[in-house]
């Protein structure tokens, strides 16, 4: 195992579904760049780490200008009135047209592995999963990244008006070989908004949100999320993160 992999017991929650065909994902990886795994866990640990995240009060809504983020807790955003409410909106919509801009709320899971290892609530426990040996091992396989031995996390939920634009999740010093996302949404029509696209050229290709789907692309590859409509019967929740090199640094 890898000095950064969790080496957590408590990961035992979570098991890897039976029926995957790696090869299957291996050679759609290595043609698309991206793959959607389908059934990647046992369903009954999934329904609770989604009913884990709708009942979690600490969401924290994420909204960038430029390269600064603000983070704004529920009873912030509760105390704001209508005004400043709408005149942050036209702020996020002004940001969209021309650059990089987001809105959408997030639970982080920390890093630091003191920090993780204390933790005990599920979506916690579930990144710890991501990183375990367990779990890497998978995605070296599927992605032919042999390197990958960290995944980072956060769980995501999008609501009405929420979107992520086009960008490449290239960072320097952050050594992302692949980004992951682990779908939670049980029921969702494509027409709701919320989709995964990636960008080539005027092409756009992706995924509509999923259920106990993780879908994994390479870094860097220019992608977005579309913008969460008011039809949307409730939020867009995922738990997305970086699957990264650490050992070398």
């Amino acid at each position: 195992m890898s000095p950064a992999a969790s080496k957590d017991s408590r990961v035992d929650h979570f098991r890897i579904g039976p029926d995957l065909n790696i090869d299957s994902l291996r050679a759609e990886f290595a043609s698309q760049g991206r793959v959607r795994i389908r059934g990647f866990l046992a369903e009954e640990a999934v329904r609770q780490l989604a009913d884990h995240l709708a009942a979690r009060s600490d969401w924290r809504q994420m909204i960038n200008s430029g390269p600064k983020l603000f983070e704004l807790d529920r009873e912030i955003r509760s105390s704001m009135t209508p005004a400043r409410l709408s005149a942050l909106d036209q702020a996020v919509h002004d940001g969209a047209r021309a650059g990089f801009q987001h809105r959408y709320e997030a639970v982080r899971v920390p890093d630091e592995m003191a920090a993780r290892e204390a933790a005990e609530d599920m979506l916690s426990r579930f990144v710890r999963f991501m990183a375990s040996k367990t779990t890497l091992e998978l995605v070296q396989q599927v992605t032919g990244i042999s390197d990958i031995d960290f995944a980072d996390g956060q769980a995501t939920g999008y609501a009405s008006g929420d979107f992520l634009t086009e960008h490449d999740d290239a960072v320097a010093g952050k050594n992302r070989r692949a980004a992951y996302v682990f779908g939670l949404t049980p029921k969702w029509r494509p027409s709701w908004g919320g989709l995964l696209l990636f960008h080539q050229g005027d092409r756009v290709s992706g995924w509509s949100p999923g259920f106990n789907t993780l879908d994994l692309f390479a870094v860097p590859q220019p992608h977005s999320v579309t913008m969460v409509t008011p039809a949307a019967a409730g939020r867009r929740h995922a738990v997305t993160g970086w699957l990264r090199a650490m050992s070398g640094n």
